[in-house]
């Protein structure tokens, strides 16, 4: 993976850059993100909060309880709607980066699926992956 990687929202006005690599790529299969990206899962990147910077567009926050009972921000950019980006939780020192909205996604490869309990029946874990049934530990 060469740095910085670089991403945006779908219709291009908002875009970052990522300047480390993750410390973590996962699978939500929760059903909120099944709705939320209109898919069997999303993609995310647990990156450490200074790694993440906007370079263009202003994104917006959206606040919303979840099933857990946890309010959630995403950064979502208001023209298009695309999620960006997840805000970090306070106190937190991490920023979930969608990993569908980076521009490379080649070298994106999962090694933790949370929420698998409402994963679709054909979703297939690879050995060694680690999953949980609710929300990582």
């Amino acid at each position: 993976m060469k740095l910085p990687q670089t991403g945006g929202c779908q219709c291009g006005a908002l875009r970052y850059e990522i300047t480390q690599a993750p410390t973590l790529v996962y699978t939500c299969h929760c059903t909120d993100c099944q709705r939320m990206t209109s898919s069997a899962f999303s993609i995310g990147c647990v990156l450490p909060d200074g790694a993440f910077r906007l370079v263009h567009g202003e994104p917006k926050g959206v606040q919303r309880t979840t099933g857990s009972g946890r309010v959630s921000t995403r950064w979502v950019y208001p023209v298009c709607s695309s999620w960006v980006c997840s805000a970090p939780r306070p106190g937190a020192t991490v920023r979930n980066v969608r990993g569908g909205s980076l521009d490379d996604t080649s070298w994106l490869g999962p090694t933790v699926h949370i929420w698998t309990r409402s994963k679709q029946p054909w979703v297939i874990f690879a050995d060694g992956d680690q999953t949980f049934e609710r929300g990582a530990p």
